[in-house]
């Protein structure tokens, strides 16, 4: 049983009381007393509040299955003036523009990669924080971005020739980002500093430069032999590293044994789609965690090429700057990835708290213990700053609609005087993945204008919820014709359209969804351009290697160019209501449902298995092919919804979702069968929590409130836990 401490009204698991009594709020000048007393006067406030949203949304969903129900028109002023009339719909504001100020540079004016991560995972989350600066021949060396013609194989010794391959492909890149006043980079015999300049010397005799020498910041090392030089381009630093000694450095002619890139700029840090956590003891390893990148004492142990190591927090790069750095001194650039925090949405409650007795609201509660954590870092407690501004970037997640967001922004105004710092110090991250958000996104900027840092799309929680939403209008597209019909392109471009009209650019982040398969990086490099063109100066990459390669497409592109070549007006309104379905069920086969339903089947039990048996929120899952693909609740909510769909209009029916259940849980069970951790389904599948999970996920799916997974899979991951804890 979960011992409790009593402070008013609320009680506190005792592993949390201690840890934010003896590690959190020491040094932040918040008083022991003060801190509870507040706590327990915003749950007082906020609770009700909370539960009256969650009231609206059942309200709406009910009214829009009586609509369908009823067999009302889908399309047309007929159904927006239904939304209208039922509020689901609201008036947008004519004219927003946010006023956020003491934004990082990283957010505001900066473009780059952005990592997501578990936070409760410190390897993934040192991994992460760490991606600031990555290798670039490590990240075309270890991935198909080089191919293995002509004796290019990677292995496990050094291949030279593949090796070759990489410098040269690096090198062309150097002659887009620094071209040279004449010749190549890969005709360099000598990068040198003269009379402080930067003189290149070419294979033929020649001297040259480059083509804009302000590109060229400063350097490491001695003068008259530096070991890197800083560039810039795009706003985005780069360096050569040169070494003679270097087994790379030896054998290039002049030296370069890497270019290291600017890649993560950012990272969020969840606390959500991506952690099992479910309790006070998960919920105190993910406070314990942040605590942890806060202060930069965050570290590991871990064993590498047969050494015992410690990672920690990369400290940061100095650099003697140029004349073109326009700087006094040192010149210093972070050698870490600015953190946001991903907080929990309104639905989820947590027993880690009982205020009355009763779990507290799981989003209210992360506010104010991870505000209260980040409030170090404004006070210069760590060894390093995560804000230089002077701020804390907490994204929230799965709001539906203005009301919730102005909900949000009350709620960090609470916690502002709580913690005791000025008003609107919490900078917003409005994830646009609920319908209702989408199609009221100018009226939800509106309702957090002096906080708003952050708007993102993303397929997958917008595909579940767009499913459930109208659940009883018809059956929808299969899932691969769900991404090519006309409301998906309409929602990502109206979602730039929006938050440039209000005036994001240059003060946040407007970004765009994950790239999903993370072995399949040559593929990502031809597809994931289409973010920066699209006018998004982040998107979330699935590794550390993926944000190296991701940063190239944003020397390729300068996104802040292509905002202003935008058009703001963009409405897309039509498209986005209109809502997917299978034009005709008749051009289905049997062989197209049943592999539609095995893919979906195999993608939530390799999920859901992990999750339930051994806590995993986010992994790369094999899918029936043996693809690995980054998987999250927001996969499993489209999948399960679109199975529940499908099952709701009799195009599939129970009992052959049953036997693709039964069937995939076998094939899953093989795929993990190398992982010593692992606890399989078959074949006592009636006992097996994470199949019965799975299970319920679909035959109860319909039911759900807005399709989410997290009530089943807290519900099956508790019973886990407590199996597990008898032996």
């Amino acid at each position: 049983m979960q011992g409790y401490i009593t402070r008013g009204r609320l009680q506190v698991a005792e592993q949390l009381d201690k840890f934010i009594n003896q590690q959190a709020l020491p040094g932040t000048g918040v008083e022991e007393s003060a801190f509870w007393q507040g706590t327990e006067q915003l749950f007082a406030e906020f609770i009700q509040q909370n539960r009256a949203l969650l009231n609206k949304r059942e309200q709406l969903q009910h009214a829009i299955d009586d609509y369908h129900k009823a067999g009302n028109p889908t399309t047309g002023t007929d159904y927006t003036d239904f939304l209208k009339r039922i509020g689901y719909l609201v008036e947008q504001p004519s004219h927003v523009q946010v006023n956020t100020t003491c934004v990082d540079a990283e957010i505001a004016t900066m473009a780059g990669p952005q990592l997501v991560v578990p936070i409760n995972n410190a390897r993934y989350a040192l991994n992460a924080v760490n991606a600031r600066w990555g290798s670039l021949y490590d990240a075309f060396y270890g991935t198909d971005v080089i191919n293995n013609e002509g004796g290019a194989e990677a292995g496990k010794q050094y291949n030279p020739v593949r090796g070759a391959k990489v410098v040269a492909k690096a090198k062309a890149y150097l002659d887009t980002m620094i071209p040279l006043a004449k010749g190549t980079h890969s005709d360099v015999t000598d990068y040198k500093i003269e009379t402080g300049q930067l003189s290149i010397a070419l294979a033929n005799g020649d001297i040259t430069t480059l083509a804009n020498t302000e590109q060229w910041q400063g350097y490491q090392g001695d003068i008259d032999a530096p070991s890197a030089l800083l560039f810039v381009h795009n706003g985005l630093h780069f360096e050569l590293q040169l070494d003679p000694t270097h087994p790379i450095g030896k054998s290039d002619p002049a030296n370069v044994k890497d270019v290291l890139v600017e890649a993560a700029l950012t990272t969020i840090m969840d606390c959500e789609d991506s952690v099992a956590a479910v309790d006070a003891e998960d919920k105190t390893l993910v406070y314990s965690n942040w605590l942890g990148l806060m202060k930069g004492t965050l570290s590991i142990e871990m064993t590498k090429g047969g050494q015992k190591l410690r990672r920690s927090m990369h400290q940061d790069r100095v650099y003697k700057p140029s004349k073109h750095a326009h700087v006094q001194g040192e010149l210093t650039l972070s050698g870490r990835s600015l953190m946001f925090v991903r907080n929990v949405g309104h639905l989820m409650t947590n027993d880690a708290m009982l205020f009355d007795g009763e779990a507290v609201p799981e989003g209210i509660m992360d506010g104010i213990i991870t505000s209260l954590i980040a409030k170090h870092d404004l006070l210069g407690n760590g060894k390093f700053k995560n804000s230089r501004e002077g701020s804390i970037y907490i994204v929230k997640p799965k709001m539906h609609g203005p009301e919730e967001v102005a909900f949000s922004n009350a709620l960090f105004a609470r916690i502002e005087s709580i913690i005791d710092v000025p008003l609107n110090t919490i900078k917003m991250g409005i994830m646009d993945e609920e319908r209702r958000t989408s199609v009221n996104l100018q009226a939800c900027i509106a309702e957090a204008k002096s906080r708003v840092v952050f708007i993102n799309t993303g397929f997958l929680d917008r595909t579940g919820d767009e499913i459930h939403t109208s659940m009883l209008a018809g059956p929808f597209a299969d899932k691969a014709s769900l991404k090519a019909m006309p409301w998906i392109k309409a929602y990502e471009t109206a979602n730039v359209a929006v938050g440039l009209r209000c005036g994001l650019s240059g003060k946040a982040q407007i970004g765009k969804g994950m790239w999903p398969i993370p072995d399949q990086m040559q593929n990502m490099m031809e597809t994931k351009v289409g973010h920066p063109k699209s006018g998004a100066n982040t998107a979330w990459v699935p590794s550390p290697t993926a944000a190296t390669l991701h940063a190239l497409h944003y020397h390729d592109v300068n996104v802040f160019d292509v905002q202003q070549s935008l058009d703001e007006h963009f409405d897309g309104l039509n498209d986005i209501l209109t809502i997917p379905l299978l034009s005709d069920a008749a051009t289905l086969t049997r062989e197209t449902i049943k592999r539609e339903i095995d893919n979906n089947v195999q993608g939530i039990l390799g999920y859901v298995v992990r999750w339930v048996h051994q806590g995993v929120g986010c992994s790369k899952v094999p899918d029936i092919n043996n693809v690995g693909l980054m998987e999250d609740r927001a996969t499993l909510r489209i999948s399960s919804q679109h199975i529940a769909n499908w099952l709701e209009h009799g195009i599939v029916s129970v009992d052959e979702v049953k036997a693709s259940l039964a069937k995939m849980a076998v094939l899953v069970d093989e795929q993990n069968a190398g992982d010593e951790e692992y606890i399989p389904m078959a074949p006592d599948l009636e006992n097996s929590i994470g199949f019965q999970a799975a299970s319920e996920l679909i035959f109860k799916g319909k039911e759900q409130p807005s399709g989410y997974t997290e009530p089943l899979l807290h519900a099956k991951r508790r019973e886990m836990k407590a199996k597990l804890a008898q032996g």
